[in-house]
């Protein structure tokens, strides 16, 4: 028996939790107060895919003169999927990593149209690992069932979203409350049983939902009308992602009839002051709220009349993710390009370096709302602490910061933090491609467990770049990319078409670059979204600024996406299927050749940009450039030095040779004697152990102490080797 119950209903992703509710629970242990979570996406999942699910999907009637040729051919398997599925998922959720071998045989599953593709798959992909193919090819027969299910059973089913285009701009709510107050789908049944069992099982007063997207939100209205019905003493509310961008102006009180109320923004103190105002006896004369709708007086009403502050991100506590079924989730892979599936395969503990965005200047982002506009980093001491607490809470060492921004001076701090602690971790992030990434900082990302980043170039294009106060150039991401690939760390783009004023040109003109790139082998991932105008954007609520003229509509319920006109009158959609076609193959190291014309049915202009555009933006070298107040950092360890004599001339001349083991190979360089014994006790006593790092001008200064010509000797060739072979960083 818990106080709340906190809930991410159906669907979001198959290989690890939503972060939320864990962030949540974590935050109420500091309150001592009692909570239970639950994912219901995954558990509704693995009982639709089970044996006995597959079984009821396939009794239920149809008729299969009618239906496509494609279900009739799986309908036609059917016994076979029913043997297989229960293997499959205990394969793809880590446990029976055997099968693999008969997955890839090409004679254990049955095969429907999902599989038409495999011929180009091989062609594009090359041989995968044995596991990660046979991934593949079971993520290829869990959507084969889902189009069956789509076609036959229920047809707002997804894997990682369920009936989202009614949560998409549904400015009014008729269409979606015509859903939820008309009966039940396949997948609804099986969601309520679930939820029937967990609110037996905890018997909460308050039931919180967390909607991130609009996937979601239809299955979280479904269930809160199961509760409404069956247990109407039980208080239900609803915050999260979506929420916080879609329902900030609702206003139709039909809303309320499922939930009692709806929080914006950080969840946590609105959720302590619910927990208070619900289950604690002791009522003030006033209930306080924070962010908080409701109906008040028969009117929803927006309540916002506590003084208390919101926490700081050092106080939230660390998530926790006790109650959710870890060993379960499932590992997918729809794709095989090593970035891209970060997103589906393998269990991520989910972290924040820091609340919202260092930047926060986007003119297409959401930047007048908290999310994004309140910047809060925490120490990297705390963030490591957490990370230790979850290694030891949930056994996983893998990471996924899901910062909108990662900070690099902070993720500085962090990689050196955990190589003091000599952690093994493994992590990625979300980033801004800007110079601080240099190519000694992404050296260091990776040696602390950094294997990927992901961030927006955008539109390729220098002005749009500016007119979307990006504060990078495309010449500026081609270094940052170089330097990441260097280090061996994965980067994924994401880029965007059709924003105000963008011509067909400069649509051409950033796909070249696109291609540049991928060619020049410094970008490994990414994906095309079309520009949306967003109520909360800069755009959004300065249109006129950037050319494009809104499409009023009365809002009662949701208010995000805006539907507009753009000042070109150019259809940017038509170029989706080619730029997302072109990416396809980039991703995946073919058809770099091809003119950008052979992506298109549609007549399209010559690229303006040169051939060598991103080659010679490489070519310039800033390694010579001598930075005063860089941040130096020795990472050998065990230095060895051998005094040696070398004989010239009949002369002998006494030098000192320097021998560093690396992980993989090792390096040797000859000095002057006094300048090796001067350097190597500058590894001994700045080791990275030692917080404390020495500015390059302080070494300077110490160097000229009792040598000549600091320059000559931080910028000779043995010097050079060390720092290109990551023994010495500058930071």
């Amino acid at each position: 028996m818990k106080d709340l119950l906190l809930i991410t209903p159906p669907f979001t992703q198959l290989n690890t939790p939503y972060p939320a509710t864990a962030y949540i629970k974590g935050f109420l242990n500091t309150k001592s107060i009692s909570s239970f979570q639950a994912d219901l996406g995954i558990e509704v999942i693995l009982k639709l895919f089970s044996k006995d699910g597959i079984r009821k999907v396939f009794t239920k009637e149809i008729n299969i003169h009618t239906i496509s040729e494609n279900s009739q051919r799986i309908f036609s398997l059917r016994d076979e999927y029913i043997k297989t599925i229960d293997q499959v998922i205990s394969f793809l959720q880590g446990k029976t990593p055997t099968l693999a071998r008969q997955i890839c045989s090409m004679n254990f599953l049955p095969e429907a149209s999902r599989f038409n593709q495999l011929d180009d798959m091989e062609f594009a992909f090359g041989n995968m690992g044995l596991q990660d193919k046979a991934k593949h090819l079971a993520t290829l027969y869990l959507e084969d069932l889902s189009d069956y299910i789509v076609e036959n059973i229920d047809p707002d089913f997804g894997f990682s979203r369920y009936a989202e285009r009614l949560g998409k701009s549904a400015n009014s709510f008729n269409e979606l409350y015509s859903k939820i107050t008309g009966s039940q789908t396949f997948t609804d049944e099986i969601t309520l049983k679930i939820l029937h069992e967990k609110l037996e099982a905890v018997q909460p007063k308050l039931v919180c939902f967390s909607v991130p997207f609009p996937g979601n939100l239809y299955s979280a209205f479904r269930c809160a009308k199961f509760i409404k019905e069956n247990y109407p003493h039980i208080k239900t509310a609803m915050g999260g992602g979506f929420p916080n961008t879609e329902l900030r102006e609702v206003k139709d009180k039909r809303v309320f009839e499922f939930f009692d109320f709806i929080t914006l923004d950080d969840g946590e103190l609105p959720i302590e002051l619910l927990y208070q105002n619900i289950c604690n006896s002791e009522q003030s004369k006033e209930s306080q709220f924070k962010r908080t709708f409701l109906i008040e007086s028969g009117e929803v009403t927006y309540k916002n009349n506590s003084s208390k502050h919101d926490y700081k991100q050092a106080d939230i506590g660390t998530p926790d993710y006790s109650d959710l079924l870890l060993d379960q989730y499932i590992s997918v892979i729809e794709i095989a390009n090593p970035m891209h599936s970060l997103w589906s395969d393998g269990r991520w503990n989910k972290l924040t370096m820091a609340h919202g965005c260092y930047w926060g200047k986007c003119t297409f982002c959401d930047i007048s709302l908290d999310y994004i506009k309140i910047y809060e980093p925490i120490s990297a001491k705390i963030l490591v602490d957490r990370m230790e607490e979850l290694i030891r809470t949930t056994g996983e060492t893998g990471f996924h910061f899901v910062d909108e921004a990662a900070p690099p001076a902070l993720m500085r701090e962090v990689a050196l933090e955990i190589l003091r602690r000599n952690l093994v971790v493994t992590w990625w992030t979300n980033i801004r491609f800007e110079k601080g990434f240099t190519r000694d900082l992404c050296f260091l990302l990776k040696l602390s467990g950094c294997v990927a980043v992901s961030g927006g170039l955008e539109v390729a294009s220098d002005r749009l770049l500016k007119l979307i106060d990006k504060g990078i150039s495309v010449n500026q991401v081609a270094k940052v990319t170089r330097n990441f690939t260097e280090a061996g760390i994965m980067i994924h783009a994401y880029l965007m078409y059709g924003y105000p004023t963008q011509t067909i040109q400069e649509t051409v003109d950033s796909l070249e670059m696109v291609r540049q790139l991928f060619e020049m082998g410094i970008l490994q991932s990414g994906f095309w979204h079309q520009f949306a105008m967003t109520a909360h954007s800069p755009v959004g609520l300065n249109p006129e600024e950037f050319g494009v003229t809104p499409i009023k509509q009365e809002i009662y319920f949701a208010n995000n996406d805006m539907d507009f006109t753009d000042r070109t009158g150019i259809d940017h959609g038509k170029f989706s299927f080619g730029l997302k076609k072109s990416l396809f193959n980039y991703m995946h190291g073919i058809n770099f050749e091809l003119p950008l014309q052979e992506w298109f049915d549609f007549k399209i202009p010559q690229t303006t940009v040169h051939p060598d555009y991103i080659h010679d933006a490489l070519l310039e070298n800033d390694d010579f450039t001598f930075k005063g107040n860089s941040k130096i950092i020795f990472l050998a360890k065990n230095v060895i030095a051998e005094n040696r004599i070398k004989n010239k001339n009949k002369h002998n001349y006494t030098y000192t040779k320097i021998t560093v083991h690396l992980k993989t190979n090792i390096v040797t360089v000859d000095f002057d004697t006094e300048h090796a014994e001067w350097l190597i006790k500058m590894f001994s006593e700045y080791s990275v152990e030692n917080p404390k790092k020495p500015m390059l001008q302080q070494l300077k200064a110490n160097f000229e102490e009792n040598f000549d010509h600091f320059e000559l000797f931080w910028f000779s060739k043995p010097m050079q080797q060390l720092k290109e072979n990551g023994v010495i960083l500058s930071l």
